[in-house]
């Protein structure tokens, strides 16, 4: 219902103008053009004042509506970094939007073609010229210096507690490896990748530090408040991680490992007392077109606490043990207690 009163109004809004410039230009014929034109010229004038007015309103009607309900509050360390700065940018942007436009519309309307004012022609004033330069080039320099800032700290060492997690994309899902006890991913080799033998990313089986690392798709989970080395890759085409609720994305390319790092601030359940939502879900989403199924490319995370984790992280087989159950200690003591011969006496108290 929403969206057909909006067509209505759009509609009805062009209905209005064509009657008007029609209205205008039979006023034209009646009248004579010279003074048709001074008339269309006061329509113009006032309804540019007007627009500025609605328009103005609008954009104050729709902050106050949707401020803060869109993505909520940021849930990473680094995320509170970025809505600061997104926040001063666009109020100085806003600042000058205001005045720009205000000059712009009060300018038509206020100085619009009349008898009794003549003309003045401006052709040139350094001390506007060097206004309007200098203070935007200033300003600019101060942004994109704290945007360097919030970027080198994002990408650069993460602490030497955080956590590390491998996220590679593929079309159309996200794959995420974890290491073991060792604390260090095992290398791995794109000629090895190979979903059949339960190696889908391609982990060289000889290196030991491969032995405990734990492969999932689809759902990462992290820790709250301990911070979380991202190492990014892709299989195919360039992909982006986008997380959004943590105010962070870096593109996936494939060969060449980008990386990142943060500090999850809320678990998704206090998120969901926050937002009151009982559905609310941290969300890994694809950033960058990659492809007819480029929408579908959607992930989940779960922050959770320290013992949760290590709980989820020890029903997890390793993927050296998935691909190689030959190798398997667990699988080898459950063989060897089926294959055991029953023996056995009788003891008389």
């Amino acid at each position: 219902m929403q969206t057909f009163f909006i067509v209505a109004i759009l509609a009805l809004g062009f209905l209005i103008t064509f009657q008007i410039a029609k209205a205008s230009e039979y006023v034209a014929v009646l009248r004579g053009y010279e003074r048709s034109r001074k008339q269309t010229n006061k329509i113009n004038g006032f309804m540019l004042l007007a627009f500025l007015i609605i328009g103005l309103i609008g954009v104050y009607y729709c902050n106050e509506k949707l401020k803060g309900k869109i993505l909520g509050e940021p849930a990473s360390d680094h995320g509170v970094l970025v809505d600061r700065m997104l926040y001063v940018t666009l109020a100085i942007t806003f600042l000058v939007f205001i005045i720009t436009q205000v000059a712009l519309f009060w300018f038509s309307y206020k100085y619009q073609e009349s008898d009794k004012r003549k003309a003045f022609y401006f052709p040139h004033n350094n001390k506007l010229e060097l206004i309007w330069t200098v203070i935007p080039a200033i300003t600019l320099t101060i942004l994109v210096g704290f945007g360097i800032f919030y970027w080198f700290k994002i990408t650069g060492d993460a602490p030497d507690d955080a956590m590390q997690v491998e996220v590679v994309g593929k079309q159309f899902g996200w794959e995420f490896r974890y290491p073991g006890k060792d604390g260090v991913l095992g290398k791995k080799y794109f000629k090895n990748v190979n979903p059949a033998a339960n190696n889908p990313v391609g982990q060289i089986w000889d290196d030991r530090y491969n032995h405990d690392d734990v492969f999932v798709e689809q759902e990462m989970h992290l820790v709250v408040n301990k911070p979380v080395k991202l190492v990014i890759g892709a299989k195919d085409v360039i992909h982006d991680v986008g997380l959004a609720h943590f105010r962070m994305k870096m593109d996936a390319v494939p060969g060449t490992p980008t990386t990142m790092w943060f500090t999850p601030k809320y678990t998704t359940k206090q998120m969901k007392e926050k937002t009151g939502n009982p559905d609310f879900v941290y969300e890994i989403s694809c950033d960058q077109m990659c492809g007819k199924g480029h929408w579908s490319m959607r992930g989940t995370i779960v922050v959770e606490t320290q013992e949760e984790f290590d709980a989820w992280l020890a029903s997890k087989k390793p993927q050296y043990y998935v691909a190689n159950p030959d190798k398997d200690p667990s699988v080898k003591k459950d063989s060897v207690i089926a294959s055991a011969p029953v023996t056995g006496a009788v003891i008389n108290r």
